[in-house]
């Protein structure tokens, strides 16, 4: 079953912890602390959590996994769990059609976050943005060379493009976006011009297609934007070179805008202590958390008004997608037939 971190101390409780987790639903929902299990793995997130625990009083239980780990564990532990954090919302939408979130109601939320980045029925909140831009080469494209994901599937590009496969949830998800906002028959012909356009079968993660980039092995690739930043922002002599040789395109401006993913959070169905599950989401949209968000991993904060990183304000403003997030999760069964036919490894 793996240890309980203690966050609020740094500490590790063993797995005595479950049985007080497991006391009576109305002891348990009396006690000053909340259950948290994340999939972000990113070590500044533990100022959140010391932060909440500061303002509150409700200390942090947090568990750490993957996405599809975590799952499994609610789905074991019973009631154990109070809140649930995923980095896309194709993975919340796992959750969802696992039944493990229960619907919340909270104008605090509605009014800071968009209805795009929020599931309609409550279900879990989007609290961090991600943008899917397309990186190039800047000896080997010009600017006006490329502005649309679009134009990675025409025949100019042919054995030029990187990305990486298919299987993982962010490609899986812009092929949610194409479908709910331009038709599975369009999408599916975007993806098979884009398949006869790479440079290569597809291979590693998505600092890997920027490194592609940068070493000439293709001249654009498709990545999440903070990985691009981390690169920037890393003191290596080989990171500070990719950063020299590459540069970013938020695609589509002038029409639906860039395709957007985020990292979210949803109360869990059996949560033992859902008020304070509540408050510790709420707080993630709190000025303080957006900030801290902004800062840790150069993510895109997902309230407006809250100001972005130093790297991340160097890309400038960019017109995003407006689709409900949502539609990710609910087109990715026939996202994942379209990567399919379309020869997408």
């Amino acid at each position: 079953m793996g240890e309980y971190k203690n966050v609020g101390g740094y500490l590790l409780s063993a797995l005595a912890a479950i049985s007080l987790w497991g006391c009576s639903s109305q002891n348990s929902s009396q006690q000053a602390e909340v259950n948290i299990y994340s999939a972000r793995h990113y070590d500044t997130d533990e100022l959140l959590y010391d932060t909440f625990t500061e303002q509150t009083g409700i200390k942090v239980n947090l568990v750490e996994g993957k996405n599809d780990e975590l799952l499994e564990r609610i789905k074991n532990e019973g009631g154990n769990a109070d809140v649930l954090i995923m980095v896309d919302a194709g993975r919340l939408w796992r959750a969802e059609e696992a039944n493990l979130l229960q619907p919340t109601t909270s104008t605090l939320l509605e009014e800071k976050l968009p209805d795009s980045l929020r599931h309609p029925e409550g279900l879990w909140f989007g609290l961090t943005r991600r943008a899917r831009v397309i990186v190039y080469n800047k000896d080997r494209v010009q600017p006006d060379q490329i502005s649309t994901y679009e134009d990675l599937a025409k025949p100019e590009w042919k054995g030029r493009v990187c990305v990486r496969s298919s299987s993982n949830v962010y490609n899986q998800s812009l092929l949610g976006s194409m479908i709910e906002s331009q038709g599975a028959e369009e999408t599916e012909a975007w993806a098979k011009g884009l398949v006869s356009n790479f440079a290569r079968d597809p291979e590693g993660g998505d600092i890997s297609q920027i490194k592609s980039v940068a070493a000439g092995q293709c001249d654009v690739a498709i990545a999440n934007h903070y990985y691009v930043a981390r690169l920037a922002n890393s003191e290596k002599a080989e990171d500070q070179d990719i950063t020299a040789k590459t540069t970013v395109v938020f695609p589509n401006q002038s029409d639906r805008g860039t395709h957007v993913n985020i990292s979210g959070a949803g109360v869990v169905v059996n949560a033992p202590h859902k008020e304070n599950a509540i408050k510790f989401i709420e707080y993630l949209a709190s000025p303080s958390a957006q900030a801290v968000f902004a800062d840790s991993n150069n993510e895109y904060p997902a309230v407006e008004g809250t100001k972005n990183s130093q790297i991340i304000e160097t890309y400038g403003e960019f017109k995003a997608d407006t689709v409900n997030v949502s539609a990710y999760g609910r087109n990715n069964p026939e996202a994942l037939k379209i990567a399919d036919r379309a020869g997408w490894k």
